[in-house]
Parts: structure tokens; C-alpha cells; sequence
């Protein structure tokens, strides 16, 4: 089966793009939806001590294997299965192993640099922006961090101020020029998934 929509999702971290994702793929039907996420493809720092993986900068585009990205996503459109790589966040170290993922009538491409690899832009029908207040975005990035993470506040807060608010106002802000739309990753979740979805439901051809 090949893709009949490619979708780019991107946005500032903790600005509602997973979420988005998800509830549109509930909406569209899960069967019907394959989410690729940039954070599966964060090259592996395996080779540094560990002390010096948390202090890379992993919020400019050098951070992500976006070649292998590009290469999985083009093999996707051509309706064939890749070997998803596996990224361990707590160590900063690419797993052993992959996981399988089929090519389904709608791919979702997301993260906060998808528009920052020209590459991989190009490969995109229709690209969305989520926005949000830059006083949510860190809450939430604090919150996901200390709960799905392990980390502490205080290296949250040093690496928001080091790296990932200025990558932000470098990178992913001034992306959001190739955005087809800009949606709230804050207000009126639900409405603006529906409308977005039987929009998408009618470009993909979906039941």
C-alpha cells in the first residue's frame, strides 16, 4: 500500500505536536495513520562518556540523522516497510534493534526541526505549525521531562536556557515560514483535529 498523504507537523517543544497527532489519528482511524517522530532519530552519542551525552546540543538539525529520515520516509511513500531505529532519551544512546512500520494511507512526520531539513520538507503535501506561548511549551517540556524522563528541574532549566530557547528562535520559529497552516497547540484541540481531518479524510481518499 502507498501513502495518499504526507503530513509535516511541527512546532517548539511542548507546543502540542504529539498530541495533535494522536487525536488526529484517532480521529482518521489508527489502522489509517502511521506517526514518525524525529525524536526516534537523534544520533547516538554512545561513544561519549556520560557525563558529556547530556551536554550536546540536541536542538539544532546536526543533532538528527535526517538522511536516514528522508531515506526511511521515501521508502514509506513507495509503500515499503522500514526498520524504525529505537532512541533511549534517559542515556542518550540509539537501542539495538528496530521496530517495523508499515506504510499506511497517512503518514504524520513530527517534531520540532522537521521544517529546519529542507530535504526532508520537500517530501511533505501539506505542513502544519502548532503553536503555543512559549511559558506553556516549558511547562510542559518540564513536566514530560521529570515524569517520562528522570531528569532534575535544574538541568531542564539549564538546558532550556542553553540550548533550547535559542535553537528555538534560530531554527524552528523561523521555519514556520513553510508552514501551509498554523493551528493552536493550545485552544480548541478537538475542533481544529476534526475540521483538519475530514479535510485530510477527502485528500486521502478515506472512507
Amino acid at each position: 500500500m502507498k501513502p495518499r498523504i504526507t503530513i509535516g507537523v511541527g512546532g517548539g517543544t511542548g507546543s502540542g505536536k504529539t498530541t495533535f497527532c494522536r487525536k488526529l489519528a484517532e480521529f482518521l482511524g489508527p489502522e489509517q495513520v502511521l506517526i514518525l517522530s524525529q525524536d526516534h532519530y537523534y544520533r547516538d552519542a554512545g561513544h561519549l562518556p556520560v557525563e558529556q551525552r547530556a551536554l550536546r546540543n540536541f536542538d539544532r538539525p546536526e543533532a538528527v540523522d535526517f538522511e536516514l529520515l528522508v531515506r526511511h520516509l521515501k521508502q514509506l511513500q513507495a509503500g515499503r516497510e522500514i526498520a524504525r531505529p529505537r532512541y533511549d532519551f534517559s542515556q542518550h544512546v540509539r537501542l539495538e534493534g528496530s521496530e517495523p512500520a508499515l506504510p499506511r494511507p497517512v503518514i504524520l512526520v513530527e517534531g520540532t526541526l522537521v521544517f529546519a531539513a529542507e530535504e526532508l520538507v520537500g517530501c511533505f503535501d501539506l505542513k502544519l505549525f502548532v503553536d503555543a506561548d512559549p511559558d506553556i511549551r516549558f511547562i510542559r517540556r518540564l513536566r514530560r521531562d521529570m515524569r517520562e524522563r528522570g531528569r532534575s528541574v535544574e538541568s531542564i532549566v539549564r538546558q532550556y536556557l542553553e540550548t533550547v530557547r535559542p535553537m528555538h528562535l534560530r531554527f524552528v520559529e523561523p521555519a514556520r515560514r513553510h508552514a501551509d497552516l498554523v493551528i493552536s497547540g493550545v485552544d480548541a484541540i478537538e475542533q481544529q483535529v476534526a475540521a483538519l481531518g475530514d479535510r485530510i479524510r477527502g485528500a486521502a481518499g478515506l472512507p
